[in-house]
């Protein structure tokens, strides 16, 4: 068996932008890291010690994002980088960021990969890392019927389910494996909310940074007109419009199951905190945050023991 190797950056990448949840700008560079030191944030406005390890042990929060703390060092909505680099093979990796969010940019995890695929990758000495699960492993949320479970082999893949009740979106499936094209198919896939979510999101202090341009907004149920613009001035835009198909502002859909594909995109990144290419058959149904990283850190107690 040939022993792949690890990889990367082989340039500086900059970006900046607001966060999805805190609306706070940040600027982000992300930088070429020696082999086996993973991917590592640097909170550069900490000082210079502030360092969060991409670890799933370091998950803190998993509340419509993914968060990675390491004492007081905290960044949060790490899931759609940390998916780039996974799905474009990024072993090793520094980012210094400015500010406690990711940018959330389109919400998707493309201009990430067309900033790596610019930049290029740099082979490095040592093998990449695989992990091989002993068994069978499953976690569970009794109270929605949500699962994830890892089932060892050879030939490592995701099959997603996701049913939210919704006329809208219908019930999804996504698939990833080896003959997946993770920039074209599954990259592009951006974020989504059901409008009436919405404002209960912005009193809890989330969503602070979502617009149509980074958000796939789900208009679920008949709305009144007094609510239409009510959203228009949280997201401080000109008047809003639903489409016929239940999106709001006329959006265009990448793919018809875009939303699936955004989930699976999620579950990727999140995985990629166990710290390195998971050897199993993934099979998860309506997954999220929490779930995901459950699985993550799971696997990582099983290979451990």
């Amino acid at each position: 068996m040939v022993s792949l190797k690890q990889k990367t950056l082989s340039t500086e990448i900059s970006f900046q932008g607001k966060g999805l949840h805190t609306g706070l700008t940040s600027t982000m560079v992300l930088k070429p890291a020696p082999a086996d030191s993973g991917i590592v944030f640097h909170r550069v406005d900490l000082g210079h010690d502030a360092f969060v390890k991409a670890m799933a042990r370091n998950v803190s929060s998993t509340e419509r994002s993914t968060t990675i703390s390491e004492g007081q060092v905290s960044v949060s909505t790490v899931e759609h980088l940390m998916s780039a680099f996974s799905g474009m093979g990024v072993d090793n990796a520094l980012v210094e960021i400015d500010n406690i969010e990711v940018p959330i940019l389109d919400g998707s995890a493309r201009y990430y990969v067309e900033a790596i695929l610019e930049s290029g990758l740099e082979e490095q000495s040592d093998d990449k890392r695989v992990i091989t699960i002993p068994h069978v492993i499953e976690v569970r949320d009794e109270a929605t019927g949500a699962y994830i479970k890892a089932i060892p082999s050879d030939e490592p893949s995701i099959d997603l389910t996701v049913d939210f009740g919704s006329e809208v979106l219908g019930i999804q499936s996504a698939r990833w494996d080896g003959n997946t094209d993770y920039a074209s198919e599954i990259a592009p896939c951006r974020t989504f909310v059901f409008f009436h979510e919405i404002e209960f999101l912005f009193q809890h202090n989330l969503v602070k940074g979502g617009d149509v341009d980074n958000a796939i907004v789900i208009v679920e149920r008949p709305v009144t007109e007094e609510q239409v613009e009510r959203l228009s001035s949280l997201f401080n835009m000109p008047r809003l419009a639903v489409n016929p198909n239940g999106y709001l502002n006329n959006l265009q859909l990448r793919f018809p199951d875009e939303c699936g594909r955004h989930k699976l995109l999620d579950i990727i990144g999140d995985l990629a905190l166990c710290g390195g290419r998971v050897k199993a058959r993934i099979e998860a149904f309506k997954p999220g945050h929490s779930l995901n990283t459950r699985m993550a850190n799971a696997i990582v107690d099983a290979i451990s023991r």
